[in-house]
């Protein structure tokens, strides 16, 4: 990287992804963030206004720069990611500024692994997160995105298991799971959904498709064949579709075959958001069953 001198400045991150994911399902989606008062902050939040996102709660702050991590690609597709997060303005954010209108005409909470990663204190936040939802039987899904170049797998399962607790739908890698409980078969997974009362597991396998345990029984639905670009923003993708066919009374086989669709069409373009498709892209898709060039 240091002997480049051309770089793309994009907006991205596992919580904007998802945001925009669902807004391009025509869902209403909030974003709750902070912002350093400088370029890059302006940048990403007008990008994000721009999604239609609702950016009511996103804050700029005073003194604390915009993070910024940096995507070093190689002609082979492989490459490093280098974060520069010194003093970010999640910092900021504390228990007290999550208040109860926040949650007027939600239905239904998501957070990722990636926010408690960031500062021990952000387990207070998600913790003051569950119980206003908990109060208001909002559902919470949960994402664990593990990211162990910002803390250890050791800290990610003491986190994790005081947010599973409080999870209605847990959408995780099979891998994650292995990581998280040195599990990854189906039979012991279900146990670990029933230990912590978790009413959806959902598993994300990739090429294999992915895996639904509800109701005391597993559900599998294929992939949709593709030919992958960028596997980068799949998971938030697949996610957003989930929740979307979730919250709009799909059966649990079309919720999986949904999210598949959503996840399979983000892999045909290069960059975390780009290749996010709108609602219409992902029913013609699902509808044709047929392989999408884009």
């Amino acid at each position: 990287m240091r002997f480049v001198t051309h770089f793309e400045r994009k907006a991205g991150g596992a919580e904007l992804n998802f945001a925009i994911a669902c807004a391009r399902l025509n869902l209403h989606s909030k974003w709750v963030s902070r912002l350093g008062k400088d370029e890059f902050g302006r940048v990403i939040y007008q990008f994000a206004r721009g999604e239609g996102i609702d950016v009511t709660d996103v804050s700029y702050v005073e003194g604390f720069p915009t993070s910024l991590n940096v995507k070093e690609i190689r002609n082979d597709g492989s490459g490093k990611t280098f974060y520069y997060r010194f003093n970010s303005p999640i910092l900021t954010l504390a228990p007290e500024d999550i208040t109860e209108n926040m949650f007027d005409g939600i239905h239904i909470v998501h957070l990722t692994g990636v926010f408690l990663a960031l500062d021990k204190k952000n387990l207070e936040i998600a913790e003051r997160v569950l119980s206003i939802a908990k109060a208001r039987k909002i559902p919470v899904s949960f994402d664990p995105n593990i990211r162990l170049k910002l803390w250890t797998i050791e800290e990610a399962r003491a986190a994790f298991h005081q947010i599973f607790p409080h999870t209605d739908i847990l959408l995780a890698g099979r891998d994650e799971m292995k990581q998280l409980t040195g599990i990854g078969e189906n039979e012991a997974l279900a146990r670990f959904a029933e230990t912590y009362s978790i009413s959806q597991l959902v598993i994300k396998d990739g090429e294999s498709g992915s895996a639904l345990y509800h109701d005391h029984k597993w559900i599998h639905k294929e992939a949709f064949p593709v030919a992958p670009v960028d596997t980068v923003g799949a998971g938030d993708g697949f996610n957003a579709g989930y929740l979307y066919s979730y919250l709009h009374g799909f059966e649990p086989e079309k919720r999986l075959e949904f999210a598949n669709a959503v996840g399979a069409l983000v892999t045909t373009v290069s960059g975390d958001n780009e290749g996010l498709p709108y609602l219409e892209e992902v029913l013609s898709f699902v509808n044709k069953e047929t392989v999408i060039d884009r």
